[in-house]
Parts: structure tokens; sequence; C-alpha cells
């Protein structure tokens, strides 16, 4: 997969780009530790089911700039509003935009086709935090601190972050989490199971983009059936899971990936998948 580019985004606060079949998304707000920003729900929304269908694209890295993720929503902004010297919305209006960003944001990364990685180089807290939980994988520089966060702010929490922990780690660690918001450090949170993969602080970004592009050069339908199965496997009962189990087998066994990587067993090299 060539066809390396810069991606638009629309916003200086959203950086993307597309290099070695994986696109990357770096949130870009250094000076706030890359927290949300209303431009930056505008262009994943536009930006992720483009890149669905992007075949020049084999995985998705998001990661922050300036050596933060994301410290989740503006709590500056916040007090703003709160104080009057902003404009904020009615509350119906607060639900239905919220709604509207949660699905454009953690709804499309969770139901992307595509391998998705979350990048951590530093901080990653509240939102910040929940985005980076919708990603199928996440890996983290060693110095890297995630956090709820909510509690310390007063708030519930959003983005669904609650969903996710309790997925991930059951209902009682995910109780704890967010009820303490204490912080965890990154040998910490891999020990638990929020992390897969620790990295050295030295050369972070660089390890991290190998490890997407390990799955953008591998065989990406099946990673997508793969994904498929275990979202469904969140909610149906077994013999509906074994049923589509079937579909998605016989479909990607009928794919050159598969033709490819039995040829390539019984060559003794390693597969060149296509991702088809």
């Amino acid at each position: 997969m060539g066809d390396d580019r810069t991606l638009e985004t629309g916003t200086e606060y959203l950086l993307g780009r597309v290099e070695d079949g994986v696109a990357v998304l770096t949130f870009n707000r250094p000076d706030r530790r890359n927290a949300l920003h209303p431009a930056m729900f505008e262009a994943y929304e536009q930006l992720l089911p483009a890149l669905a269908e992007d075949t020049t694209v084999g995985a998705l890295l998001l990661t922050g700039a300036g050596g933060a993720f994301c410290a989740g929503g503006d709590v500056r902004a916040m007090d703003d509003r709160n104080s009057g010297r902003t404009k904020s919305l009615a509350f119906e209006e607060r639900v239905t935009d919220l709604r509207r960003r949660q699905r454009g944001v953690s709804a499309l990364l969770f139901e992307f086709p595509k391998v998705t990685i979350a990048a951590i180089p530093g901080p990653a807290a509240g939102a910040g935090l929940s985005i980076a939980l919708a990603c199928d994988l996440r890996v983290a520089a060693e110095r890297a601190v995630i956090t709820t966060a909510f509690a310390k702010v007063g708030f519930s929490g959003d983005f669904g972050g609650s969903w996710f922990l309790t997925q991930m780690l059951g209902s009682a660690k995910a109780r704890e989490l967010y009820l303490t918001a204490d912080r965890l450090g990154a040998a910490e949170a891999e020990r638990i199971g929020i992390l897969n993969r620790v990295l050295p602080d030295e050369g972070f970004d660089a390890a991290a983009l190998a490890y997407a592009r390990g799955f953008a050069q591998g065989p990406t339908v099946a990673h997508r059936y793969i994904k498929e199965n275990i979202n469904r496997a969140t909610g149906a009962d077994l013999r509906t899971c074994l049923d589509a189990e079937a579909v998605a087998m016989s479909r990607t066994g009928q794919t050159e990936d598969h033709r490819e990587a039995a040829r390539a067993f019984v060559e003794k090299r390693d597969p060149v998948f296509q991702g088809r």
C-alpha cells in the first residue's frame, strides 16, 4: 500500500496523513494537552467514513502532538461557559450535540472495518481515554499516564468509556477506575489489560507506526471479519455467533489473501497480503 500523502482535515487541531498504508490522525492542541475542540469532532465525522472506504489504507493510528495523547474536555472552555463568558447550549441542545459527537467518534471507531490503534505518548484523560478505549489496540510510552478523570471535575463520563472499560475489565474494576479517577502509569495499565503494549519513550512514534504498519500490511479482509465477530460477541448468544463465524470463515476462505497464505506456508516463506 503506497500512496503516502497528507489528509485534509479542515482544522489545525487535527493533523492527518497516510504513511505505508497507515492513516495517522494526530490531536494537535499541544498547549492544552490536546484537549478536545468542536472542530476535531467535525473532522472525525468526515474522515472516518472516507478512510473506511479507502483501499490504500489498511490500519488507523490515533496519537497526539507535544507529548500528550488527549486531555479530554477543555476545562478552561467549560469554566468560560459556566461563568457566562461564552454561550452555553440549552439542556436538550447539549444532549443532542453530545450524542452526535459521541457517535461520530467512538461509535465510528468501534465499528471501523480496519484495525485501529491508539498510540499514547503521554497523558490520556477523560474523553481522551474513552476515545483510546474505542480503538482495537492501545500502545503507550513508558511515561504515559491514564485516568478516567471525570469524577475529579464532577462529571459522570462520556464517549463510551464506561462501556468500553466494563467490557474490557468487568464492572468491578470499571467502577473503581471511574469512582476514584486514579492515575495509572503505563506499566500498571498494561498489567490490568487496558494497554496491549508499552514501548520505550525514545523512538515511541516510530515504534508505534511500525506496530500499525504490521496490521496495514496484513490480511485486512480477515481483520474486518475478526472485528465483526468480536463486536457481535459482546451482545449476541453463542448460536448467533457460530452462524456468523461460519459465514465469515467461508468468505475469508475465498480471498486471495487466504490463497497466498496457504501457498506461502507450503513454500516456507512469509505471505505477501494484498487486502483482497
